[in-house]
């Protein structure tokens, strides 16, 4: 006797989670994408996911990569990882998270244009200078 297959499951197929997001190349290896859906990193429709899970056309990806934020609607499905163009086809991003993201960028910049450490180990003045600051603060 023949096995039945369900038409929904041939009508709609799938991949790994893990596997889609190594080929559209949010996470460098499998490994480390299995990881961040292990460990809630990777939200689909909103609720955690386990790294086996399907991912089909339509579905909403919340992805956290530190420092960034994605959110994203799978397009495309792949089981390879391919070049870089071919795995931006794959998803769509966001205009609330592309200029999230643009917003996070420009503030982690500003944090580094600000201070600037000295490139030498101050003087003898400029140590002087520093002390007496530390005591300024003081009071």
């Amino acid at each position: 006797m023949p096995l039945r297959q369900d038409p929904l499951a041939m009508q709609t197929p799938g991949v790994r989670l893990d596997v889609w997001l190594w080929a559209a190349r949010f996470f460098k290896t499998r490994a480390l994408a299995k990881q961040a859906v292990e460990t809630g990193k990777v939200l689909v429709g909103g609720q955690r996911a386990k790294p086996a899970r399907t991912v089909r056309v339509g579905d909403k990806l919340h992805i956290t990569r530190q420092p960034e934020q994605f959110e994203v609607d799978v397009l495309a499905l792949a089981q390879v990882r391919g070049p870089a163009q071919v795995a931006q086809t794959l998803y769509r991003e966001s205009e609330a998270s592309r200029a999230a993201r643009a917003e996070a960028r420009a503030l982690r910049a500003a944090e580094r244009a600000g201070f600037q450490p000295p490139q030498t180990r101050p003087d003898k003045r400029a140590r002087r200078l520093l002390r007496a600051l530390g005591d300024f603060d003081a009071l």
